[in-house]
């Protein structure tokens, strides 16, 4: 993920700052607990898209 993307882009939800998770290839809000996927390159912003985050994984 370019650095210069990541401080673009914001949660779509509540326009917040969003974290890059390398592994899972997601960014995350930590305010929402939204969990936005990068598909090929390509962060996919839709809050209906969004996985939910589960209360034992920690941001």
């Amino acid at each position: 993920m370019n650095n210069k993307l990541l401080d673009i882009l914001a949660c779509p939800v509540c326009k917040g700052k969003l974290l890059y998770n390398k592994d899972q290839q997601e960014l995350i809000c930590k305010i929402d607990r939204l969990a936005y996927q990068i598909k090929e390159g390509i962060p996919v912003m839709l809050e209906e898209e969004a996985r939910q985050l589960e209360a034992e994984e920690e941001v």
